[in-house]
C-alpha cells in the first residue's frame, strides 16, 4: 500500500462528506411530498405542477404501497416498451450522421431491460451501434427516469418508518418528478458544463476521419500485410450523458472504452469529479434518511456502516494491485524493468490515472450501482478482480445506486435487529416499529432474490453451450468472467470483466432476466415493508430498546452485510477468482 494510495482515499472521502451534507438536506427536503417548494428552485414549482396538470396526477393523494407498485412496475414496463422499440427503428430517425442501422432484437431487448433497471449493461460498442438521438432521447432519458426510480422507492421506505399510523407511503408519480426536477436536473446541468470545461466533448459532428502521424502496420492474414496511414474519431453529445450517467450511477459509456476513453474521461480532475459524482446521492440521501425519521445519528449510522465496509473493500483491491504480477516477474518485467510496471500490475489500466485512481474507480463503482470502468476489471489481479465482484454480490448496498444502496442498507438494518432481537429474546423494533414476521418473510425475499438469480444463472451458463462459447479464458478466469457477468446484471451494477463475448442471444435473454427480476423482484417485496411499516404505530424507545445509532448496531450491520455475502458466494468465489490466485502464486 503507497501513501499515495492512502492520501487519495482519505481525500476523497472527506471532499464527498463535506459535499455530501448539503445535499443531505436538499433531498430530505425533495423528499417531504408535501412541500410548497424547494428552498433556491421555488421557480421550478410551476413547472413541477404544470407536469401534474398534465398528467392528470394529484399531487395530495397518496397511495398505499400496492398502488405505488402497481404505477411503478407500469412505468418500468412503458419505458422498456419505448426505448426497445426506439432502438428498432433508429436508421430512419434524426442525429444519425453515422447512418447506423437498427440494432437486433436481442441486443435491443437487453439494452431496454438494461436501461430501465438502471443496470446500462451494454453488450455493444456504444459508437458503432447507438445513434446520437438513440443516445440522447432513449438512453439518457432512462438513466434520469431509472435513478429517479430508485429516489422514490428509498422515500416510500423511509416514510414507512417516519410515519405514524398512516395507509400512504406517498406518491409514485409525485416522487418521481421531484426526484428528476429538483435533484437529478440540476445537478447533471452542473456536471456537465464542469465536464465540457475539462475536455470532454459535446456536438453533433460526424465521425472524424484523421492523418496518423506515424503510419502503423497489421497483418490481415499469416502472409499478407497492410498499413492503416489513418484513423476514425467518434464524436458526440458526450458530456451530457456522462453527467447523468454517473450522477444517477447508471454506469454504460458513450464510447467502448467507456470512462477509459480520452472524450469521456479526459484528466485526473475529471476522473476524481466522476468517483464523487457516483457516491454523491447515495451519501446524501443516508442524512436525507436521518433529517426525515427525525434523528440524524440514524443516518451516521447508515453511512459509518457503508464506509467501513467500503474502506476494508478498497484497501484490499488497492493492495492487490500494487503487487507485482508474478507471470512478468517470470519473465524479467520487474520494477527495475518496466516503467509500466513499476508500483504493481499496470495492465488493463489508463497511465494518465495509475494504479491507485485506478483501482479506487474500480472500487467505487462496484461499491455503487454505477458500472462505469476506467480500467479493464478483467486485467486486475485475481484478488484485485474478486474484491468489485465481492462488492457487486453484497447487493450494492455500500453507498450502492441512487436509492437503491439506501434502501438495500435499510433491508440489512431489518434483519440486523431481528437478529438482535433473537439473542435478547425481545420483539425486535427499529425506529420505534415493530420487526414482525411479514416483514421478515419480505426482507428474506429481497435478500436472496439477487443470489437465486446469479447462482442459478451462473450455473445454466456454465452448463450450455451456448454459454461457454463466450468464454475467452479458459479455467478459473473463464469461470469468473460468467459470474461476474450474472452477479453485475442481477444486482445492477452494468459493469463487466469485459473477457466474456456476452452480445449473443443467449447471454441478451438471460441477462435481461436478471437485471428486470434482479431490480423489481427486490423493489415490491420493500415497497411491501413499507406499507406494513406505516400502518404501525410508532413506539417510543424504553429501557429494552436496542440503540441503532452507536459503534455496536454499526458493528453489528458490517457483520450481517458480509456474513449474508460469504455464505451466499463463498462456494462459487472458490471456483473462480480464489482458485486463479492459487494458481497464479503457485507457480
Amino acid at each position: 500500500m503507497t501513501t499515495q494510495s492512502i492520501v487519495l482515499l482519505i481525500v476523497f472521502l472527506a471532499v464527498l462528506l463535506a459535499m455530501a451534507w448539503p445535499l443531505g438536506i436538499l433531498l430530505a427536503r425533495v423528499g417531504d411530498a408535501g412541500a410548497a417548494a424547494v428552498p433556491g428552485l421555488r421557480w421550478m414549482a410551476r413547472i413541477e405542477h404544470l407536469i401534474y396538470r398534465a398528467a392528470g396526477v394529484d399531487p395530495k393523494q397518496g397511495q398505499g404501497w400496492k398502488s405505488y407498485a402497481v404505477s411503478l412496475l407500469l412505468f418500468s414496463v412503458i419505458g422498456a416498451l419505448v426505448t426497445y422499440g426506439l432502438q428498432r427503428v433508429q436508421v430512419w430517425l434524426p442525429l444519425n450522421p453515422q447512418a447506423l442501422g437498427n440494432v437486433s432484437p436481442d441486443s435491443a431487448f437487453d439494452t431496454a431491460v438494461s436501461f430501465v433497471a438502471n443496470t446500462n449493461w451494454q453488450g455493444y460498442s456504444g459508437e458503432q451501434t447507438m445513434s446520437y438521438l438513440t443516445q440522447m432521447l432513449v438512453l439518457a432519458a432512462q438513466n434520469f427516469f431509472s435513478a429517479a426510480t430508485g429516489m422514490a422507492v428509498a422515500y416510500a421506505l423511509i416514510r414507512g418508518f417516519a410515519s405514524r399510523s398512516a395507509k400512504s407511503i406517498g406518491n409514485f408519480w409525485v416522487d418521481i418528478t421531484r426526484c428528476t426536477l429538483y435533484v437529478l436536473l440540476p445537478l447533471s446541468l452542473l456536471f456537465a458544463v464542469f465536464l465540457m470545461g475539462q475536455g470532454v466533448i459535446q456536438n453533433f459532428s460526424a465521425y472524424k476521419e484523421v492523418q496518423l502521424l506515424d503510419p502503423v502496420s497489421y497483418n490481415v492474414s499469416p502472409t499478407e500485410t497492410a498499413v492503416a496511414a489513418t484513423q476514425t474519431i467518434a464524436m458526440g453529445p458526450v458530456a451530457s450523458q456522462e453527467a447523468i450517467k454517473m450522477l444517477g450511477t447508471n454506469g454504460g459509456g458513450f464510447f467502448n472504452a467507456n470512462s477509459a476513453h480520452p472524450y469521456e474521461n479526459p484528466t485526473a480532475l475529471t476522473n476524481f469529479a466522476q468517483m464523487l459524482a457516483i457516491f454523491l446521492i447515495p451519501a446524501g440521501l443516508c442524512f436525507a434518511f436521518g433529517r426525515m425519521v427525525g434523528d440524524q445519528r440514524q443516518g451516521w449510522a447508515v453511512l459509518g456502516a457503508m464506509t467501513i465496509l467500503f474502506v476494508a473493500c478498497t484497501l484490499a483491491v488497492l493492495g492487490a494491485e500494487q503487487a507485482a504480477h508474478p507471470g512478468l516477474q517470470a519473465l524479467n518485467v520487474d520494477q527495475t524493468a518496466s516503467a509500466l510496471q513499476a508500483g504493481g500490475n499496470m495492465e488493463g489500466k489508463e497511465t494518465r490515472f495509475g494504479i491507485s485512481a485506478s483501482a479506487l474507480f474500480a472500487a467505487v463503482t462496484t461499491a455503487a450501482s454505477c458500472g462505469a470502468v476506467n480500467a479493464m476489471h478483467d486485467s486486475f489481479m485475481p484478488v484485485g478482480g474478486l474484491v468489485p465482484m465481492l462488492l457487486i454480490q453484497f447487493g450494492e448496498v455500500i453507498f450502492g445506486g441512487v436509492g437503491s444502496g439506501l434502501y438495500g442498507m435499510l433491508v440489512f438494518a431489518i434483519m440486523a435487529v431481528f437478529i438482535a432481537g433473537l439473542m435478547i429474546g425481545r420483539t425486535p423494533e427499529y425506529l420505534g416499529k415493530k420487526i414482525q414476521a411479514y416483514e421478515m418473510k419480505m426482507t428474506a425475499i429481497a435478500i436472496l432474490v439477487t443470489p437465486t438469480l446469479v447462482l442459478a444463472g451462473t450455473a445454466i451458463a456454465v452448463l450450455c453451450a451456448a454459454g461457454t462459447a463466450g468464454i475467452a479464458n479458459p479455467g478459473a478466469h473463464g469461470f469468473s468472467e460468467i459470474l461476474y457477468a450474472f452477479s453485475s446484471a442481477a444486482n445492477n451494477n452494468g459493469s463487466a470483466f469485459a473477457g466474456l463475448s456476452a452480445n449473443t442471444p443467449f447471454y441478451n435473454s438471460m441477462l435481461a432476466v436478471a437485471m428486470w427480476f434482479g431490480r423489481f423482484a427486490m423493489i415490491v417485496p420493500i415497497l411491501a415493508i413499507a406499507g406494513a411499516l406505516a400502518g404501525k404505530q410508532r413506539l417510543a424507545a424504553n429501557a429494552g430498546t436496542m440503540p441503532t445509532h452507536g459503534a455496536m448496531f454499526i458493528g453489528l450491520l458490517c457483520g450481517v452485510v458480509a456474513l449474508v455475502g460469504v455464505l451466499n458466494y463463498v462456494p462459487a468465489l472458490a471456483l473462480g477468482p480464489v482458485v486463479e490466485h492459487l494458481q497464479l502464486f503457485a507457480q
